[in-house]
């Protein structure tokens, strides 16, 4: 089977950002969470590790969902391969 160059970009940049979003994925959920414990200050009214853990990395999964529904949106749409309504 054959696949066109275009559908090889398409895998390819859809790799590329699945594995960009997994490093940051790990980065805030495994180094962030080690290296919180010794940041020692107030952040609205919370030690800041306790915000990074409760709410910090909360935001950021959002902020990853969201832009990777974008950023796959955009690229199905450029390479011609976005469902049809």
């Amino acid at each position: 089977m054959q696949v066109s160059e275009n559908l090889q970009r398409y895998w390819s940049k859809t790799l590329r950002i699945t594995a960009t979003l997994l490093f940051v994925w790990f980065v805030v959920t495994f180094v962030a969470m080690y290296f919180a414990r010794d940041l020692s200050f107030s952040f609205f009214g919370w030690p800041f590790s306790f915000w990074i853990a409760g709410q910090g990395a909360l935001v950021v999964y959002v902020l990853i969902i969201g832009f990777y529904a974008y950023y796959m949106n955009r690229l199905d749409n450029e390479h011609g391969v976005a469902e049809e309504d």
